[in-house]
């Protein structure tokens, strides 16, 4: 019987310089357009500009980050809606993958979710709660990253109004 490795050999070395304090905008191969602030290492805030509940906008949401190697990121997290999401991130290679985990709920009736989840976090448990919660909704894409931008670490401004009161192409700018 060999020897399992210890859990401080199975972790590689963490450097998340190149993901924190970055903001992405990226398109997802379905057409579902999504902007992610990476705010610190167990934080984000996002915007989904276009897709099933386009208009949805967090802020704070508690995110589980590593580097998998070199400039590959995973972000992962679970919503109040019930929502799951895992998200690998490519910066220099421009591609992100993501999984979402939709209840059934969503599914049924996305438009409930398109607000600002900071301000109705019960009413989402409520909803989540009330379900349907099966079968999942599971949603795995490939996106092209359009637009990267380093506003540093902890930038409350770098989300903070919701897609529909952004300047007129503001998700469309790319470099």
């Amino acid at each position: 019987m060999s020897a399992s490795p210890s859990n401080a050999t199975s972790i590689p070395p963490q450097d998340l310089s190149g993901i924190i304090g970055r903001r992405f905008i990226y398109t997802y191969a379905n057409g579902w357009q999504y902007e992610l602030y990476v705010k610190n290492a167990t934080t984000i805030d996002y915007r989904i500009h276009t897709g099933m509940v386009g208009g949805r906008w967090v802020k704070d949401e508690t995110v589980d980050l590593v580097q998998l190697s070199g400039d590959d990121y995973k972000l992962s997290w679970n919503e109040p809606t019930g929502t799951s999401v895992a998200l690998n991130i490519m910066p220099i290679a421009r591609r992100l993958h993501g999984t979402i985990f939709f209840p059934q709920w969503i599914e049924q009736d996305g438009s409930k979710t398109v607000l600002f989840q900071n301000d109705h976090i019960d009413q989402m448990r409520a909803y989540r709660d009330a379900g349907p919660t099966y079968p999942i909704y599971v949603v795995p894409e490939f996106a092209v990253i359009t637009f990267i931008e380093n506003v540093g670490p902890d930038d409350e401004t770098a989300i903070a109004a919701a897609p529909s009161d952004l300047p007129a192409g503001f998700a469309d700018r790319t470099n």
